[in-house]
Formats: structure tokens, sequence, C-alpha cells
């Protein structure tokens, strides 16, 4: 498995000066491979190859007084740029055919000298490397100093730089992850849990656990209101209006940070104290647009998942979703009677069956471990037949049939 791991840079103003340039003149050639596309396109022309634009719009444009400036900036940032050209045309047609997950993917469009993110590539092409003090040296750049928050686990294949939106500057490396050392730092469980993300509590287990939602974006409004209203103050194109629109930046960026980082202790709790993990397949866009909206977009369910995910098939623990229809809410998790729905302001009900109390957040997560078939008996089986998870070494075994307990 392949993933990202982001470092902090800190350039010198010669160094922030030249990762500028190189933003631009990435931008630049970007927006050249664009516009032949769109020119060709509209000539009836086949698209131009690769191959053709390099030679056109790099080694030919370098030779021209007014593009003598791309010679200033590494060649595989270049090549690169034309590379990510390339690839948001193929994505776009992918989507139109049906063979892209996910949303539709827009044409691609120019990119702006006034885009408040920028990014550039380096490839082992490159030549770039991490000297002996620790800092990064990238062709042309220098050697960049590194706020180095951890161990990178193995050699990387690329590392791309990033300016955000608060003006930081990030180091993001590829890195092959060894499943040996994944295996070795997260060993099997038997453990299993159910969750039930809400907007009260950010998520409830199984297990009767209640995590509070820390609610960042609420927590911060004061200060996100003051800052906007600031840079509504200010004139457009004024300095002032630039320093305003940083602070703005920076105070969403630090909202952010906090919810990632929440978001990723979390995450690797659960993946390390369960082999198996059961969540409800919630619609994230539709909630965004009730007047919960805000709350939703605040607690952030489906980076939430997404991270989930991504640890589960990386550690080598079972993630199973049920369908968001699954009545969680109705059905007691004692005795199986739908007791039908119940209005949100409802936090505590009595089954008309048997007269079990119930926290209506915690039933629910039940409800959800027992839909993914992790629900067990006395006896070790699962209460209703379904999906268990296997453990590394036997992959493809089977549970016990809830029939077999007798046996």
């Amino acid at each position: 498995m392949q993933l990202r791991y982001a470092f902090r840079l800190y350039p010198e103003p010669g160094q922030a000066r030249a990762l500028a340039r190189a933003f631009g003149c990435a931008r630049v050639v970007y927006n050249d491979a664009v516009r032949a596309r769109r020119d060709a396109h509209a000539a009836g022309s086949p698209y131009p190859s690769l191959s053709l634009l390099s030679r056109t719009l790099l080694t030919a444009a370098k030779q021209r007084p007014e593009r003598a400036w791309l010679g200033e900036v590494s060649a595989v940032v270049l090549q690169q740029s034309l590379r990510d050209a390339e690839q948001a045309y193929r994505n776009f047609f992918a989507s139109v055919k049906g063979e892209r997950k996910g949303p539709k993917t827009a044409l691609p469009r120019m990119k702006s000298r006034k885009d408040t993110r920028q990014a550039i590539r380096f490839t082992a092409n490159a030549r770039w490397s991490i000297t002996p003090g620790g800092r990064l040296n990238l062709p042309k750049i220098g050697a960049v100093q590194v706020a180095w928050s951890r161990s990178v686990p193995a050699t990387p294949s690329s590392v791309t730089v990033i300016k955000d939106s608060a003006g930081r500057f990030f180091a993001s490396f590829v890195i092959d992850t060894d499943p040996a050392a994944d295996a070795t730092r997260m060993p099997d469980t038997g453990q299993s849990i159910g969750i039930d993300l809400g907007l009260t509590h950010f998520a409830v287990l199984s297990d009767g656990t209640k995590i509070d939602s820390p609610r960042f974006l609420r927590r911060a409004e004061k200060k996100l209101k003051k800052a906007q209203k600031n840079l509504s103050r200010k004139q457009k194109g004024s300095k002032n209006r630039a320093k305003a629109r940083l602070k703005v930046a920076r105070a969403h960026a630090a909202v952010a940070d906090a919810r990632r980082e929440f978001h990723h202790q979390l995450s690797t709790r659960l993946i390390r104290e369960n082999q198996a993990i059961a969540v409800e397949d919630l619609a994230v866009n539709a909630l965004a647009r009730t007047r919960l909206a805000k709350s939703v977009h605040d607690a952030g369910w489906g980076s939430f998942l997404n991270m989930l995910a991504y640890k589960a098939a990386r550690y080598g623990r079972t993630l199973i979703t049920i369908g968001r229809f699954e009545p969680t809410s109705q059905v007691c998790s004692t005795c199986g009677t739908n007791n039908g729905p119940k209005p949100l302001h409802v936090r505590e009900w009595t089954c008309t069956a048997c007269g079990t109390v119930h926290d209506r957040d915690i039933n629910a997560a039940r409800n959800v471990k027992t839909a993914a078939g992790l629900a067990v008996t006395a006896c070790g089986a699962p209460v209703r037949p379904g999906a268990i998870p296997a453990q590394r070494e036997e992959t493809g075994s089977h549970g016990i049939p809830a029939g077999d307990c007798a046996a």
C-alpha cells in the first residue's frame, strides 16, 4: 500500500522565491498543455501526445525569449506538470464513460496565479535528496529545513512540495508500506465493535463508550467571525486585504488541523483495539444540505470513515459497512422487536415487547454490530449469519453457523 507522509517545510526567503518561481513555471506549462488540447479539439485534430507537448512546450519553448525563464527551474517539475494535465484529461474521459468511480469529473480548466493552493512534484529523476543534517535538498532550490515529526519508514519514491492557502509549505512523500512491519505494529485481536456516528456525541460504541464531539468549528466561530469581518472591510486588491485573507486562511487551517488530528487519533485507537469494526453507510452529502449542514461539516464523518477504511486495509482489519436504511434506531437490540420510528429528541425509550430501557445511541451501535454479523452468543457463534473477521493466517475461513451452538 502506498501512503503519503507530510512534513512542514521552512524555506529561507531566497528558497521561498525559488519555490514561487517553480510554482509559476509549472502553472504556465500546465495551462499551455490545456490550451493545446482545446485548440486541437476546436480544429477537429487529434489530441497532441505527451511527447509532442514536451518537445513543443518545453524543449522548443525554452529557446524562445518569451519562455526562456522556463530553464530556471528543474525540468522534472515541468515534465510532471505536463503529466498532470494528461492525467486530468484521462480522468475526465474515464468519468464521462462511467469507468471512474465517484462524482463526475469536470473538464480540466486553466490554473490561476491567484489559486491559494500550489504544488510541484519531484520524482527520483530529479535527484532530490535528504542531507545528513536532515534538510530536503531540491534541485535549483537548495537545502530546505524540514520539521521531521516522525521517521520515514522507507525510501520515498517522490516528493511533492505544497503551499497551502495559509501560506505554509509542506513536503509530501510517497511511501510503500511494509506488510510485515504493519503486522508487528498492530497484532491481531479478537475484539469487534459497532459504531454509531452522531452530532451530540461524535461516536457511540456498542460497548457503551461515548466519545464527545469536539465541535472545532463551533468553538472557533467567534475568532473566525472577527477575522472574516476584518477581511470584508479591506479594499479589494490592497496589501492589507491580502494580509487579512491570510489571517482567515490560517484560522480555518487551525480548525481543519485539529479536526484531522482528532480523526487520526480516534481511528488509530479503534483499529488497534479491534479486529473488526462495523459502521453505517451515511449519506453525508445529503445530510450536508439540511439545516444541520454546519454541524455535519464540523463533524467530518466522511474523512473519519475514509481513515478507518485505509487503516483497516493496511493493518489487516475488517471494516464492515451496513446499509443506511437498516432500522438501527427502531429495533430493540435485546429481543429484536421493531418499535417504530422515533423523533431525534427521543434519547431513551422502552421496548414494548421485553421492557428493556434503551439509550438511543448505544442501542443503535449494538444493532450496527449485530447487522454486520459481529455480535456473538455465549458459545461464540454469530447472532445472525454474516461476515465475521478472518484471521490474517486464515483468510477465507468461515464462522460457526448459529445452528451449531449445541455441538
